[in-house]
């Protein structure tokens, strides 16, 4: 059973704005050099290197050296859905005394919270129209616990539009992750699809051109053509619709 004082010390590490500014930055699930991540942490790189060596011995990160230089990632999904799940709890809270800006920047970004990568899964506006389209369309379902279940129709589906379901169960079954995990979305506060199946949709949409990962940051820019098998292949509402509803 996890103990009062290891869930302390993890609440602690991420509780710091510069290890949280850190780790946020790797949540697109790419690796980054110590020096990328001190910029992003607004922090001098000495004191970055301590920061990171505190993360990679609680095991919320991975390094992996590469020449002069050290990478840090995320050292799995469930590191990002922990993360995900904290970030939608921050954004209920109350109105209080105006935040610095660094803390609260990525909460307002309007193209973070339209399409964004969540560790390698779709999140946001864009992530939830999926995973709406897909429950109605009888796709997937709730199971017990936190996950989705596949349905036979799903499984049908996915093979004519060309999600890679054989993979994302090849990766689930050799126990490096989830299949199909329910991951709780920060800005529109309901699960969307994670796990191996959620990467394997995020594939879809990369793979075919539908969407592109901005060089820097977590942001997913949907092309028209994206917008369009949203809608035609998945039977989705068009979030850009529902976008503009909410800005009127």
């Amino acid at each position: 059973m996890l103990s009062t004082n290891a869930l302390a010390e993890v609440a602690a590490l991420i509780g710091d704005p510069a290890r949280a500014g850190m780790l946020m930055a790797l949540m697109d699930g790419r690796a980054r050099p110590a020096s990328e991540l001190a910029l992003e942490a607004r922090i001098m790189p000495q004191t970055a290197s301590g920061h990171l060596a505190k993360l990679v011995a609680a095991g919320l990160l991975e390094v992996r050296p590469e020449g002069r230089n050290r990478f840090y990632r995320l050292a799995g999904p469930t590191v990002a859905d922990a993360i995900e799940a904290i970030g939608a709890v921050a954004g209920l809270r109350p109105a209080g005394p105006p935040q610095a800006p660094a803390s609260a920047a990525w909460r307002r970004d309007p193209d973070l919270r339209f399409c964004r990568t969540c560790y390698d899964h779709l999140a946001g506006q864009v992530g939830m129209a999926v995973t709406d389209a897909l429950t109605h369309e009888g796709v997937i379902e709730p199971a017990p616990g936190k996950d989705w279940h596949v349905t036979a129709h799903g499984d049908h589906f996915c093979r004519q539009v060309g999600i890679d379901i054989d993979a994302a169960r090849v990766a689930a079954s050799a126990g490096r992750r989830y299949f199909a995990r329910q991951c709780l979305d920060w800005s529109e506060r309901r699960p969307h699809i994670a796990g191996a199946f959620g990467a394997a949709i995020a594939d879809l949409f990369f793979r075919k051109g539908w969407a592109t990962r901005s060089r820097r940051g977590r942001v997913v820019t949907l092309l028209p053509e994206g917008r369009r098998a949203l809608v035609k292949v998945f039977g989705a509402v068009d979030p850009m619709l529902t976008t503009t509803r909410r800005a009127a």
